[in-house]
């Protein structure tokens, strides 16, 4: 019953049938992870050089493994712990807020991409100082844009 009632609230969104292939999926799952983190981090350095958002968006969906998107989730996040600028932290950000707008990437992946950041920052802040700091603030802006839940913000550790 509880999956019928979900798949009626997926359908009867915009872009229903959209949202349904990534929720789902259609065939992508049969990729290695490596090639497929591979294929994450090359996207998302390819969008950094060139700021398409949609190319980039158009590339992740390429992929057919939307149940994997939290791994760009992820991926984009230490991208800006490790940026020394405000460049990188404000096009991951945008990138973010057009995947979300857009329906590519779920709550749940949204949620889990940054849960795996959370898990990692004391390892991820012995290589790279001021981690936990540049990470709250890139979470409050996340929240601000309505990327994030509130209870997904404050699970975000700090020092």
């Amino acid at each position: 019953r509880a999956a019928l009632d979900r798949a009626t609230v997926l359908l009867s969104m915009t872009k229903g049938g959209k949202r349904i292939d990534n929720v789902w999926g259609s065939g992508g799952g049969q990729q290695s992870v490596k090639h497929l983190v591979k294929e994450i981090d090359m996207l998302l350095k390819e969008y950094l050089l060139s700021g398409d958002v949609l190319e980039a968006e158009r590339c992740l969906q390429e992929l057919e493994v939307p149940h994997f998107h939290h791994e760009l989730v992820y991926e984009a996040v230490v991208m800006v712990l490790e940026s020394t600028g405000e460049k990188t932290f404000k096009m991951i950000l945008d990138l973010l807020k057009s995947l979300w707008r857009s329906s590519v990437i779920t709550v749940d992946q949204m949620k889990r991409g940054y849960e795996r950041v959370y898990c990692e920052i004391p390892d991820i802040n012995l290589d790279v100082p001021h981690s936990y700091s540049v990470l709250e603030r890139f979470v409050e802006e996340c929240f601000q844009a309505g990327i994030i839940s509130k209870p997904l913000r404050d699970l975000c550790p700090s020092r």
